[in-house]
């Protein structure tokens, strides 16, 4: 159940997207608006909290912010996250905007259920969308004016650039890599840095930045948010080959099906056994997924993947225990973090 703190943020999260959103709320373009209103949750058939996601990683950015605002320097006390509202919903809109375009890139045609927008509307106005959801976050980032310093403001401006820059060669990395049976470990890492590891980073860093965090604790923070974003994609790996799809609500068959370069699939390609025989002789097909995951097993990969989760796990928490999260919000972080990485398989 969520605290009185998390849920006050989640509400005025939802409050925050919508309102940046009502940008394009205009005559003659209320179709544009609709599908960038669709895309977040908010409206069309199946609409509700079960499709908006959980809003992770504003929440974490606010978190980050509470936690550490209460030994700012600065002499001000606990800082109003309030203040800090229109700098999670632009983390939130980047990371939509990235959904939509990677929708397009792997032709996925259902999110959470539902049709997404490409799918939905074609591929040229999805592009659009997802632009349109680029530029507001970017407009959004810049109200923090209304209540930071314009260093702070042009800080945390900066590091939600190079986080977009590294998603892209994140995402360059991951189809470049598709149909390839030569790609090896240290390859991937790259790939999930940018994927994965950028937005959670950036969300502990501007968190705490606008928490006035400086110095070891802020790098602190913002290295938590990496690590972070390491396990949780390498247990995410774990998950899409043998996770259990009543409770990950996801298809344990889809990544080996799809070919996906995922870690375990990694290191027994390096093994070069029976499983590196049959993945280069082409996709799996869904009557095999079963077999194939078992020898994958047999073989090591999951116990490798395990042991990787469980080492930036550790990094993760202990990068967390260096910023030194205070009070409830802190609390919350810690819990988070915990789930995110011990998800039930």
């Amino acid at each position: 159940m969520a605290s009185d703190i998390q849920a006050s943020m989640l509400e005025e999260i939802e409050k925050e997207l919508k309102r940046q959103v009502a940008r394009l709320d205009q005559p003659r373009i209320a179709n544009f608006h609709e599908m960038l209103t669709y895309h977040m949750g908010w409206t069309g058939e199946g609409s509700g909290p079960l499709v908006t996601g959980k809003r992770l990683r504003p929440l974490l950015t606010l978190l980050a912010l509470s936690s550490c605002s209460e030994l700012n320097e600065e002499g001000n006390g606990v800082v109003n996250w309030l203040h800090a509202i229109s700098a999670a919903a632009s983390i939130e809109l980047i990371h939509n905007f990235s959904l939509v375009h990677d929708d397009i890139q792997d032709n996925s045609s259902l999110r959470r259920g539902r049709q997404t927008v490409w799918a939905k509307w074609g591929a040229p106005m999805a592009i659009n969308v997802g632009d349109a959801l680029f530029v507001i976050a970017n407009q959004a980032i810049g109200d923090l004016a209304e209540h930071y310093p314009s260093e702070i403001v042009v800080r945390a401006t900066r590091i939600l650039s190079d986080c977009c820059l590294e998603l892209t060669k994140g995402q360059f990395l991951d189809m470049s890599y598709e149909g390839r049976t030569d790609i090896g470990i240290e390859e991937y890492w790259p790939m999930i840095a940018g994927k994965t590891s950028a937005l959670l980073s950036a969300c502990t860093h501007i968190g705490a930045l606008l928490g006035y965090a400086k110095g070891e604790k802020l790098e602190a923070f913002r290295l938590f948010g990496y690590h972070l974003g390491l396990a949780f994609q390498v247990q995410d790996d774990i998950l899409g080959i043998w996770g259990d799809e009543l409770v990950t609500g996801k298809s344990a068959a889809s990544d080996l099906v799809e070919g996906k370069n995922s870690l375990p699939v990694l290191f027994a390609l390096e093994k070069n056994g029976p499983f590196a025989n049959r993945w280069r002789q082409g996709r799996i097909a869904p009557e095999e997924v079963n077999e194939a995951a078992a020898l994958l097993e047999k073989e090591g990969g999951r116990e490798y993947a395990e042991k990787v989760s469980e080492a930036e796990t550790k990094k993760a928490l202990g990068f967390l225990e260096q910023a030194n999260p205070q009070g409830e919000a802190g609390r919350i972080i810690l819990e988070i973090s915990n789930r995110l990485l011990k998800r039930e398989q």
